[in-house]
């Protein structure tokens, strides 16, 4: 490992934050993946190839009970599914504060600025120019291409905003 200590972010929970979800009110999995990734501050953003077979998983133990409503499989919990929920929810905690909890500041921050930054790139490609969108297209290839160069990097310095810190 280059640069020091790691920085990987935790796997969450998928079995148990689906639960959990669940014992507040019926959901469909996209709804899942979203109030997961809304709860975890955007550090969790499962896959529905996680969360689609922890539900089929679920539904196959007896947990959950699926059923198709305008054109949506809802979920919801079985009694059994109750029950336990009820009986494990101490040992659950609170999954997506667990890997939101896990980052720093910084990494919320980083996040965060990705997701306005897919906002404004669907932006342009919706109402910008063709000079525009290629301008925007430029600007995407030297984001990424420095964003690699600085995990290439033994050490970055600490960016700051005040220019008397650098003299």
């Amino acid at each position: 490992m280059r640069g020091g200590r790691s920085r990987r972010i935790p796997r969450g929970n998928v079995r148990a934050a689906t639960l959990l979800l669940l014992a507040e009110q019926p959901r469909n999995g996209y709804q899942i993946m979203q109030e997961i990734t809304e709860r975890s501050k955007g550090v969790w953003s499962p896959s529905p190839g996680s969360v689609y077979p922890a539900l089929q998983l679920l539904e196959d133990e007896g947990m959950v009970r699926s059923q198709e409503t305008d054109g949506q499989r809802l979920y919801t919990l079985t009694e059994l599914g109750k029950t336990y929920t009820e009986e494990h929810r101490t040992e659950f905690g609170s999954p997506w504060e667990d890997v939101s909890g896990a980052v720093g500041d910084d990494v919320h921050q980083l996040l965060s600025l990705m997701r306005q930054t897919v906002g404004a790139t669907v932006q342009v490609a919706h109402a910008g120019s063709p000079a525009q969108v290629a301008k925007a297209i430029q600007l995407m290839k030297e984001t990424r291409q420095n964003l690699y160069k600085t995990l290439a990097e033994d050490e970055v310095e600490p960016v700051t905003s005040d220019p008397a810190a650098s003299l």
